[in-house]
This record gives C-alpha cells, structure tokens and sequence, in this order.
C-alpha cells in the first residue's frame, strides 16, 4: 500500500517539505507514501458522504477535511486518518491549524476512522496506539505523561485482512468502535447486518454489510 522514504526527519519538516495533492504520513520521523486500493478508497468515499450526512442533517459543528494530520503527543508522526471529523469550534486552540491543517487535541477530534488495507498492523497497532492512549495518573509528583485520547476510533476491516486476535476465528469483515469511557477504552465490534452504534452520531443509520458492500460499487 506504501513505500518508504528512509531518511529521517522532524516533523516540522515533513509538514514544509510534503506534496500537498499526494497522501503522505509521517511514521516515526519516516515519510511513508500512501497509495490506497480502489476498493479501500470506496469504502472510503462511502463512509465520508454518510458520516456527512448525519452531520447535515442535525448541523452539528464538524467538518471532514481531505487531508487533515494528526500530531502524534511524541511529534516524531503526522497521520492523514481516512476519515477524520473535525469539532470546528476547537480548531481556534490549534496552533498549527492555519498554517499547516494539523491538529493535535482530543477536543478537536471527535472521531477517526481508518479503513484496514494490506497494512493492518498500522490500523490495529500504530495507529491505534497513537490515536486511543490516554493521559495515564500521575507517575511521580514531577512528571505525567501526555497523551492524545480521541474519544471515538473506527476500524472497518471490510477485507477480514486483521489477525484473528482482533476479529475472530473463522476471520469476518468487522468495524470495531473503540470508545472513551471514564477514561478506559471499551470496544464494540460489528458484522453483517448490525447496526453500527456511534457515541458521537447517536442517530446514525448504516449497517457493516452496507459499508462492506461500498467495497465493491454498491451503495
């Protein structure tokens, strides 16, 4: 799905040095070029214009960017999420908004899906890791550690490509909805004809076979 770049470099200069028309992330300091399947970017589309949709029709304040980054806590990676929904209002505390479409508070962002292709480590651990952690208690009286703690993370896995770890064993093209919860993340995983249930569009009315079927041009 990608190549890598080798050398290593910091974020702020992958942010002045990237293409602005190519889909480029920043993965530990690596530029990694993204160069998704049509079958991921159907997906893709499809999720976009429902996740719109709902946002429409009960004017909430979020936006879908088409190539917004997130800013890992440790700033060595930059990640362009498939689908990011942006809370508007919060954009005015980020400093690197204007200037470079990056983002890098919860409150900005509430809700991340990322689409799985033949790169699902990155889906179920990288990113995951980097978009779900939460700030822990404090390790000392000096010292805490920081972290982002998006309050909503999708992983539509409409190809089954995950390890049966994470979806089952026999293997079933599965959306897990990983949700904040007094800060401890819960997850609820959805098949076939489920209902897929949003703690950030309640209202929400699709079901996994209905994004799974996007795969192959069906709406």
């Amino acid at each position: 799905m990608f190549q890598h770049l080798v050398e290593a470099i910091s974020f702020e200069e992958f942010v002045e040095c990237k293409p602005e028309n190519s889909r480029y992330e920043l993965h530990k300091g690596v530029i990694v070029e993204m160069q998704p399947t049509g079958e991921h970017e159907l997906v893709r589309a499809f999720l976009i214009r429902e996740l719109n949709f709902e946002i429409r029709r009960f004017n909430l304040a979020y936006s879908i960017p088409a190539q917004a980054l997130i800013k890992s806590v440790d700033k060595k990676s930059g990640y362009i999420p498939d689908v990011l929904v942006l809370n508007i209002p919060n954009l005015i505390n980020e400093p690197l908004w204007k200037k470079s479409s990056t983002v890098t508070q919860a409150a900005s962002i509430p809700l991340v899906v990322e689409v799985v292709s033949t790169n699902w480590r990155d889906d179920y651990f990288l990113k995951f890791g980097e978009y779900v952690r939460v700030a822990s208690r404090w390790r000392s009286l000096s010292k805490r550690r920081e972290e982002l703690g998006i309050s909503e993370y999708w992983i539509v896995d409409y190809a089954a490509l995950g390890g049966k770890r994470f979806i089952g064993n026999p293997k079933q093209p599965t959306i897990s909805v990983y949700k904040l919860v007094e800060g401890e993340y819960q997850v609820t995983q959805f098949c076939g004809e489920d209902q897929i249930q949003s703690p950030t569009l309640i209202e929400l009315n699709l079901t996994a076979e209905q994004v799974f079927r996007a795969a192959s041009g069906e709406q």
